[in-house]
């Protein structure tokens, strides 16, 4: 995994497995979002199995599906409003991390 702190409550990667939730759990993340469609590529990991086990390990999990190259500003409005309710640290993923930066500078939260 290749972890981007954007702040100290908020950092992003690019696709995780259901075996990295332990190890995000570990490094002291209480959330994980998701920005990513499901099958957006072949292999992707299922999201319903990310939240299934980030939940058996006691995380808060959000979804807020984007499409690559199309945040819309309700994609920003749904993101901020979901990241207002997760407790932090919270961890993003997408593919790369760009659409989950990319909408934390959007919903206004560069400093």
């Amino acid at each position: 995994m290749n972890i981007t702190e954007i702040t100290p409550s908020y950092s992003v990667s690019p696709q995780i497995t259901v075996g990295d939730v332990a190890t995000i759990a570990e490094k002291g993340f209480n959330s994980i979002m998701c920005n990513r469609p499901n099958g957006e590529d072949p292999g992707q990991t299922d999201v319903e199995e990310i939240r299934a086990e980030a939940e058996r390990l006691g995380l808060t999990f959000a979804f807020v599906p984007v499409v690559s190259g199309s945040i819309t500003p309700e994609n920003v409005i749904e993101f901020k409003d979901e990241l207002a309710k997760l407790p932090t640290p919270v961890f993003a993923y997408c593919r790369s991390g760009g659409r989950c930066q990319n909408l934390w500078l959007l919903a206004g939260n560069a400093r």
